[in-house]
């Protein structure tokens, strides 16, 4: 699991995967998340603008990121 620092309170979904490199563009990020491959906690998310807190837990594929 990697660990990925924000300095504010939240970040919406698609800046944090490119905050944690896990998505080059935000086009990126976008097809990431309207595609179902992204999950927030267990869950999987389709909305690009739901908001990442600290202590949430970010998969995509194989990867995995808590947020600090």
């Amino acid at each position: 699991m990697e660990v990925i620092e924000i300095n504010t309170e939240s970040i919406d979904l698609d800046q944090f995967l490119k905050w944690a490199n896990a998505a080059s563009s935000g086009g990126e990020a976008k097809y990431l998340i309207k595609n179902g491959e992204v999950s927030l906690n267990g869950r999987i998310e389709t909305r690009r603008g739901k908001r990442v807190y600290r202590n949430d837990i970010v998969t995509i594929g194989n990867r995995q990121f808590k947020v600090v």
